[in-house]
């Protein structure tokens, strides 16, 4: 090494190029330099290189030698920084190298294929040489910069004169977006111009253009544009996208009188027919300049709807049909609803909805139900079409429902339908969504691009990572061309939160992580950035708090790309065992344990038991996973004090959630710890190790916990009871402890589950559907079928609420921890009568199962309550309904299940 960094020193300081000299520089020179780079590669001091370089460049700054050395060592570092190649190819070519320049460009780009002045420089050597690869060149120039119009153009103007329009459009479409961004206007028409001639019906794209024009520059420049893509729906007479370009510009500039004159012939044409077409014009003072255009459309739209044959809807006689308009008075049939109606055409105006023929509302009106339910159950797309198409082409999800349910499909074939039809609207060109609402869906005249779909639902979509999700969706698709302008402008909503930061967030975080994974595999997308990621986590203010903000999904993983990019800092350890009670990632603990810091590790877990309150999932994570570690089972924390915590942590959350502290997190981290206390016997096999000291010990931990479901202290007891049959317990056992839940068999537990998914999937849709049929009937007074539908209605409504409580309340019976220690659900109870002598036979189980009439009794009945927990030879004596009672308990049988 020391012998190479000594030539390098030696060939800086004998370096006398001048101007003169540089004109016999050849390639084999750089290839010589070259070499020396590869060589400091395997020597490993291509740092040592570049500073000597560097620092030569700070007094002789055309160097050639320093300039190649620096430049190749930065493009073999991913730098961004290609200032010293730039210097050195503009030296060459100022003396006339063109084949140095060559050569170079080659160079950097078999290293960097998407360098931006490498395919800059070359392509125009080329193009100089009249050589055709300078177009593929052009191409990948285009594809790696956003910002490069000048090129698209270029591409797309050489497309067209080879005859390839479909590749001229792409292009021509690139560059247009990129002239829009740099607000050049006149190149914007211009090429607009183009578009229209090639692909005129492509609307969507073109009120793309039209908005985004709107915004970049000026509104008033649009309606210049959108004249002449008027022209062509106009001349195919495709009225209605014709009329909205109109009123687009008319309310751009209301008194624009060519666009006044031209709405009123393409309602002409539209209307050609109607018997008072003529007469709505005139009347509506449509061509009268004086009168608010808008308020003239408005009036002429709403009485021109009305003509013979047209449908109606009125709010309480429902669909309608026009049978007849004459003298200013509809007759309007509304069927079995209301029948016949007359009403004034100035009334029907405000009193009555025109409606297509095609409009959802019409087709249920006309068509049988079984027709149209079979043809919207085999055809989701045009039910999907019709529907959105009813709602002015602007409809939710659960406006499709309320069309669909009850009326037409059930809840049961609402569910299967409801799936397909999203991946339909995901998927299917056809659809799209509103530009400012996501939750709305529309139906396409011309079909989108996969580009374009996403790229209107990233703009739709106002949550933060809900579009991170879609860039991601994009970047990973087959189908998605990534060097589309849709791509850049995405992708630069999230470059940009890395520009002139002045707080680090979750979306500055999210941001570098997004860019920093999309670059990883594909370098044409790096952008330059002064924050390194080390930077950015050191302005973090509590690295906990970014740690739950980030949003996994299908999409992405971005805690775990936060936390890989944490393992690159040089205090990752200390993070890590930082960021851990946050985390809890097992991954984690490994590559800390396999980098030597089992005692940072250990310390932790100490920490976590000893402070317990405030590393309470911690705990739960370290008792469930970490049990057969060695490093765990060294770490100074006994077994006892493990369980001991669990329970003080159960005790814990109880006083919390009383005092309505984090109820959500305190529910579930109980649930939890009570899981692991007394699931798999955890807390017997500890107890039953040791002595009867032990036994009580732990059981009068577990009986202070006030709040805990009295199952466990009974399953606990009938433990203690099997292996210590004389156990005192303490007085206060001697009462009973009603479950607060309700004890219940598994199998019951499943017949119970079955009955409210036939309440709620079958009886409750059917009752739906008795209403609505009985409600169309109408006078609801006299209605008695309404009426037994509606009474069914409320007795489905208490039945289901009592049963879902039931079910909250239920806790499911373990066979295995019945006793015959005492009296106990699951067991069989043999009693004496001590008045008659005679004996009987209850089996103890509960609300659900009890059977008096063939002695299986509740535990939670007076009878069961007053016998539970009696062990056999006591006297139980007790009075029921003013009934005494006296009996000894003689038998103790298990229950069988």
């Amino acid at each position: 090494m020391a012998e190479l960094i000594q030539s390098i020193q030696d060939m800086l300081k004998e370096e006398t190029w001048t101007r003169a000299a540089i004109g016999s520089y050849t390639e084999n020179n750089l290839r010589e330099l070259s070499a020396l780079v590869t060589k400091a590669e395997e020597e490993k001091c291509t740092k040592e290189v570049y500073d000597i370089c560097n620092e030569q460049l700070s007094h002789s700054k055309d160097s050639i030698i320093a300039l190649y050395f620096c430049g190749i060592i930065d493009l073999k570092n991913n730098s961004l920084d290609y200032s010293s190649l730039e210097t050195l190819v503009d030296i060459f070519q100022k003396n006339h190298k063109e084949n140095v320049v060559t050569y170079l460009c080659k160079n950097i780009l078999a290293d960097e294929p998407n360098n931006r002045f490498a395919l800059r420089t070359l392509a125009a050597s080329y193009e100089a040489e009249n050589n055709p690869k300078a177009w593929d060149l052009y191409e990948t120039l285009v594809k790696t910069d956003f910002t490069e119009a000048d090129k698209a153009k270029l591409l797309a103007e050489h497309y067209e004169s080879e005859g390839d329009q479909d590749k001229a459009v792409d292009y021509y479409k690139k560059a247009i977006l990129r002239f829009i961004a740099a607000n050049n206007y006149n190149a914007c028409k211009e090429i607009w111009s183009k578009l229209v001639q090639f692909i005129p019906e492509e609307i969507d794209f073109f009120q793309m253009l039209r908005r985004k024009i709107s915004k970049q520059m000026n509104e008033m420049k649009t309606t210049i544009l959108m004249q002449e893509l008027y022209t062509w729906y106009k001349d195919n007479k495709k009225w209605d996208i014709a009329i909205e370009i109109l009123k687009q510009n008319l309310t751009v500039e209301p008194k624009d009188t060519w666009a006044r004159k031209e709405i009123v012939d393409c309602f002409r044409g539209k209307y050609e027919g109607h018997s008072h077409l003529e007469d709505y014009i005139r009347s509506s003072n449509l061509t009268a300049n004086y009168r608010n255009v808008f308020e003239a459309i408005n009036d002429f739209e709403k009485h021109i709807a009305f003509d013979k044959g047209c449908f109606v809807f009125h709010r309480s006689w429902g669909v309608g049909i026009i049978r007849k308009l004459a003298n200013d008075t509809l007759t309007i049939n509304f069927g079995k609803a209301a029948g016949i109606k007359e009403m004034k055409l100035s009334m029907a105006v405000t009193a009555l909805k025109p409606l297509a023929k095609d409009h959802i509302w019409v087709l249920k009106a006309t068509k049988q139900k079984a027709e149209l339910a079979e043809k919207i159950k085999k055809d989701k797309v045009w039910a999907l079409k019709t529907i959105i198409k009813s709602y002015d082409n602007l409809c939710d999800f659960k406006k499709i429902k309320a069309e669909l349910v009850p009326g037409i499909l059930t809840a049961g074939e609402w569910t299967s339908w409801n799936s397909a039809a999203k991946k339909i609207l995901e998927s299917d060109a056809q659809f799209g969504v509103s530009p400012t609402d996501i939750n709305m869906y529309t139906v396409r005249d011309h079909e989108l691009s996969a580009e374009e779909k996403l790229s209107n639902e990233f703009k739709a979509q106002k949550q933060f990572f809900a579009r991170v999700d879609i860039l991601m969706k994009f970047f990973e698709s087959d189908l998605t061309d990534k060097s589309s302008d849709f791509f850049a402008e995405m992708y630069s909503y999230f470059t940009g939160y890395l520009k002139n930061i002045t707080k680090v967030n979750e979306q500055v975080i999210t941001s570098w992580l997004i860019v920093n994974n999309i670059t990883a595999i594909d370098k044409q997308f790096a952008v330059p950035s002064k924050d390194t990621f080390a930077n950015l986590y050191n302005r973090i203010e509590d690295p906990r708090e970014i740690y739950l903000s980030l949003k996994d999904s299908k999409q992405t993983h971005l805690r775990s790309d936060f936390l890989n990019a944490i393992r690159m800092l040089p205090d990752w350890d200390k993070q890590y065992i930082r960021l851990f009670p946050t985390a809890l990632k097992e991954d984690m603990l490994t590559l800390l344990i396999n980098e030597g810091h089992t005692d940072e590790v250990q310390k932790l877990v100490k920490t976590a038991f000893d402070q317990y309150k405030d590393y309470r999932e911690t705990v739960l994570f370290f008792f469930e996973k970490c049990q057969d570690k060695e490093w765990y089972q060294n770490a100074g924390v006994s077994y006892e004090k493990q369980l001991i915590t669990l329970i003080n942590i159960i005790e814990l959350t109880f006083r919390e959630i009383n005092n309505h502290v984090n109820s959500t997190d305190n529910k579930k981290i109980n649930k939890n710890a009570t899981a692991l206390l007394f699931q798999e016997s955890t807390l017997y096999a500890y107890m039953f190790s040791g002595d009867e000291t032990l036994v009580k010990k732990m059981y009068t931990m577990i009986d202070d916990i006030a709040d805990i479901d009295p199952s466990y202290k009974a399953q606990t007891r009938s433990k203690i009871l099997d292996k210590y049959p004389d156990f005192k317990f303490r007085v206060s056992e001697e009462k009973d402890d009603q479950p607060k839940g309700m004890i219940v068999t598994a199998q019951k537990l499943a017949e119970k589950k079955a009955e409210l998914e036939r309440i709620q999937k079958v009886d409750i849709p059917q009752n739906a559907q008795d209403v609505a049929e009985a409600k169309a009937k109408g006078d609801l007074k006299e209605n008695q079928e309404y009426k037994s539908a509606k009474e069914q209605q409320h007795f489905l409504s208490l039945q289901l609420a009592q049963l879902q409580s039931e079910l909250n309340r239920a806790v499911v019976f373990d066979p295995t921890t019945s006793t015959t220690s005492m009296v106990s659900f699951g067991t069989v109870v043999t009693l004496t009568d001590n008045d008659s002598g005679k004996e009987e036979t209850y089996t103890i189980l509960g609300p659900w199962e009890s059977d008096p009439d063939n002695n299986v009794i509740s535990y939670m009945s007076p009878f069961g309550n007053a016998v539970l927990n009696r062990k056999a030879g006591e006297t139980a004596t007790f009075t029921i309904n003013e009934h005494k009672y006296n009996y000894t308990v003689k038998e103790i049988k298990k229950a069988s299940f």
